[in-house]
């Protein structure tokens, strides 16, 4: 992939050519100093000059996009370690139930599966300290349970049917993050991967996912970017390569007119094999930035077709500067532009993140996330494809070709309060306990258990017991009227822990309306003729 390489350097020179071209104003420059000097000299309490500076800069990135940020030093390595690929740790997924830590799941391979750790373990002290029956954040246990490669630390465990605290003796080692949560196989001849972020590992976790449906039988290709907030530029470009001839357009990125190569073209290099594969894309309100790229190469050069509803609207490139003490400041350098020429990004105003924020919200406020007779766009918004000519709108985000809407009767009030409490994993958490071992023994395949299992009363009166103890207040009725609903979400959720995340989506997926859609138009003969362009 030399071409992908020499746009990842591209950026680097980007980024180096626009150092090159700063002038500083020495008067401005003085003026800071003097402010930092008589404030950390003159206030009436003690300061840290650590805390002064990071307030001035995050006072001055909040005059700027809603994009630009500030990470102190002691916060970068956690908030790159999604993308990176990995970070060190015991490997375990947690759910915290009653102030307890519940084990989800032990990684495959991981340290903690090594030593026997199983779901359903409650984890109730880290070396020296209790960590059940405390008021914790999640924060504060991931930092217990993290550490170098190679540190030992000690667990004690208590298991359901296992009198007495187990004590564990964990070596911590590094633990992968994948990004890409599941691929399966929807019918003869149909494939589904689903993609949480575009980190370091992505492509080939794409790729390993592809070759493994194509021995399959797969022909044609659901790629679910929905909720995927982004992550890096060269992966998505990367994975775009795969599927666009020598020379067509993947995305253009403008910046600062006053900036040596300010504007760069992404092209395709033809290396990809993936060129005949139909495709379609699902998205929703929340994909963004990377998932944006992706999906707009896709609809721009009439390469595949788009299914959900119209994406986040995040066009923004953030280039990482660190400074002198390891922190960083995100900055805006550039917008995105999809092959037709769309900006990405949705209309701001400098300063102002509060309404940003509420973007979504009103989305639905508006009626466009459920009624596409409320979706207007002016004409000065309107753009062609680069092949079939149809027509595309700009203006933040990418409008799909086919819309979905959001559908609020699936989803009740009381359901949504079950979930934001969680009542709903805890029951899981309880019922899984209870029947582990007697569900493994019965449903062999997930294909056996789509088919035969269904929640029965015991989960639900669990999930009543916990509704009590979360002060939920329901009537019958709405109990009953919740059920149906809130019982493919335990089914998918038990699928989860009997065959982890894979499973989860498959079950789910089958009540997702963008899936259900999606898998409608990959089925037609439209998602192969839109290639025979």
């Amino acid at each position: 992939m030399k071409r992908i390489a020499a746009l990842a350097l591209t950026v680097v020179t980007f980024a180096t050519a626009s150092a090159q071209n700063i002038t500083i104003n020495e008067t401005q420059m003085r003026k800071l100093q003097q402010a930092e000097f008589f404030i950390k000299n003159n206030y009436v309490d003690n300061l840290e000059d650590e805390k002064i500076v990071d307030a001035a800069i995050e006072g001055m990135l909040k005059q700027l996009d809603p994009h630009s940020t500030y990470i102190k030093a002691k916060d970068v390595e956690k908030t790159n370690e999604n993308l990176n690929g990995s970070f060190e740790g015991i490997g375990v997924q947690f759910q915290m139930v009653e102030d307890t830590l519940v084990v989800i799941k032990a990684v495959s391979g991981g340290p903690c599966e090594k030593q026997g750790i199983i779901p359903g373990d409650r984890i109730v002290f880290v070396n020296d300290s209790t960590i059940a029956g405390v008021k914790m954040t999640n924060a504060d246990i991931m930092t217990r349970l993290r550490g170098p490669k190679g540190s030992v630390v000690k667990l004690g465990i208590i298991r359901p049917g296992v009198k007495g605290i187990n004590n564990f003796n964990i070596i911590r080692d590094k633990i992968p993050v994948y990004t890409v949560d599941a691929s399966y196989m929807v019918s003869p001849g149909i494939g589904y991967i689903r993609i949480d972020s575009f980190g370091a590992t992505t492509y080939d976790e794409f790729m390993t996912a592809i070759k493994s449906l194509k021995d399959q039988g797969m022909q044609r290709l659901i790629i679910d970017l929905q909720s995927n907030g982004g992550g890096y530029l060269q992966t998505a470009v990367r994975l775009a390569n795969e599927f666009f001839p020598k020379g067509e357009k993947v995305l253009s990125q403008k910046g600062n007119k006053n900036v040596n190569k300010a504007e760069y073209n992404y092209l395709a290099d033809g290396t990809g094999t993936l060129k005949d594969l139909p495709v379609v894309v699902l998205v929703d309100s929340y994909s963004a930035s990377a998932s944006e790229i992706l999906s707009g190469a896709f609809q721009d050069n009439d390469r595949g077709l788009i299914v959900g509803r119209r994406t986040y609207g995040k066009g923004l490139v953030q280039r990482p500067i660190e400074l002198i003490d390891k922190s960083v400041i995100r900055l805006t350098t550039a917008h995105y532009y999809t092959p037709s020429g769309r900006c990405i990004q949705k209309p701001y105003e400098m300063g102002n993140k509060k309404d940003y924020q509420k973007d979504i919200e009103d989305r639905l406020n508006s009626g466009e996330l459920t009624n596409i007779d409320s979706i207007h766009f002016a004409d000065s918004l309107k753009f062609y494809t680069t092949h079939l000519q149809r027509e595309v709108y700009g203006g933040g985000g990418i409008m799909p070709d086919y819309y979905v809407p959001l559908d609020t009767t699936l989803y009740s009030k009381l359901h949504r309060e079950l979930s934001a409490k969680g009542c709903i994993n805890a029951a899981v958490l309880r019922y899984m306990d209870k029947n582990r071992k007697d569900l493994k023994k019965k449903y062999k395949t997930i294909t056996d258990f789509k088919s035969r299992f269904q929640p029965g009363d015991d989960i639900f009166s669990m999930l009543k017991t916990e509704a009590q103890k979360s002060k939920v207040e329901y009537k019958e009725e709405d109990f009953t009227a919740a059920k149906s609903t809130v019982g493919k979400v335990v089914k998918a959720l038990i699928g989860r822990d009997l065959w982890e995340i894979n499973a989860y989506y498959e079950l789910y997926n089958e009540n997702n309306p963008i899936y259900v859609k999606g898998v409608e138009v990959i089925s037609s003969e439209q998602a192969v003729n839109i290639m025979k362009h």
